[in-house]
């Protein structure tokens, strides 16, 4: 089950929160009608497209997997639409019996840092972009320096939640300057010391009941996303096999790395992001039938849906108070929506 969520990389969307809901019945009072939603293909021709991160110049960079053949790259999309590779030759595989290739995922500028994750390796990379320009001759990813993610974490004792596996995801900067990393193979956070790199397991993720007749009695969390809302990280769920719908979750973790239930009710999410509220707006990768279809992949915020029939989204980040980018793994493509 780890590797079909590596390769299938599907994952998350719906969104609101549990323990919150007098909060938002209060927002939606405030709330008018539904707003106007714009949508457009900002960049189109990539390869895999996966995770994303803004910088202050409002360039778009973008985490490409690949099409299997070592080709993974992080590129720079321009506020004119043009798109630079920035870093290629990363490993891209396509596992055996899965349809999807895997390689570079989720991506976080801190300062002129650049700090990426690549799940075929189980690597986090880091590289200093502040001397390059559109146009300059791609880095290779041979000369990036990265650390063994993987390796720690199934080193480690997880108890009865050990899986025996390892697929570090996603990151996020913590409030305390280090970095975290979500783990969607252990179901769980790994903690990253700023001043020495030291690494820790911060939070485990439980299993959920099944609901159904079909799979195993349990599944796992699988984390995906990861946000911090000013109080808590807030942790977004794939669930995984049979992926049953309605049933993956939003968790909030505290900064002692206690777990618990922010919002229940999603499907398949695979990244969340704050609107301009500190509200969540989530990703879900697509609706499981015989396998994960095509073009049911939503973004939702609080009180509605952004923009559906996405097909395989994985990634999203916010600009401004309005905007949203999306990655459509399925079509190679960014959209941007902006609500007005």
């Amino acid at each position: 089950m780890r590797t079909k969520l590596t390769a299938y990389l599907s994952f998350f969307v719906l969104l609101f929160s549990t323990g919150c809901h007098e909060l938002f019945d209060l927002l939606h009072e405030f709330k008018s009608e539904e707003s106007e939603v714009k949508v457009k293909e900002y960049a189109s021709g990539l390869l895999t497209p996966f995770g994303l991160e803004l910088d202050y110049q409002g360039n778009v960079w973008v985490a490409e997997a690949g099409t299997g053949n070592n080709d993974g790259r992080i590129s720079m999309i321009t506020s004119q639409n043009q798109v630079y590779p920035v870093i290629e030759g990363f490993t891209s595989i396509i596992p055996p019996d899965e349809p999807s290739p895997i390689g570079v995922s989720h991506l976080i500028l801190v300062g002129p840092t650049l700090w990426f994750l690549n799940i075929a390796e189980g690597r986090l990379y880091h590289v200093d972009i502040s001397s390059f320009y559109p146009g300059d001759e791609p880095m290779q990813a041979s000369e990036i320096e990265s650390e063994d993610i993987a390796t720690f974490v199934l080193n480690c004792d997880l108890g009865d939640a050990d899986t025996e596996e390892s697929n570090p995801y996603n990151l996020i900067l913590g409030p305390d300057g280090n970095i975290y990393i979500v783990d969607a193979a252990a179901n769980a956070i790994v903690k990253r010391e700023a001043e020495t790199g030291e690494l820790s397991i911060f939070a485990i993720f439980p299993d959920i009941i099944n609901p159904t007749e079909i799979g195993p009695p349990v599944f796992n969390s699988v984390p995906t996303g990861i946000v911090y809302d000013g109080a808590y990280f807030l942790v977004s769920t794939l669930t995984g096999f049979p992926f049953v719908e309605n049933e993956a979750l939003i968790y909030q973790v505290d900064m002692d790395g206690n777990v618990s239930v922010y919002q229940g009710g999603f499907t398949t999410l695979v990244d969340i992001t704050l609107d301009a509220d500190a509200f969540p707006v989530v990703v879900q990768y697509a609706l499981f039938e015989q396998g994960f279809a095509p073009s049911t992949g939503k973004v939702s915020g609080i009180d509605e849906v952004m923009l559906d029939e996405i097909n395989y989204p994985l990634g999203i980040r916010r600009k401004g108070k309005n905007t949203y980018y999306v990655t459509s793994s399925g079509d190679g493509v960014v959209h941007k929506i902006r609500l007005r």
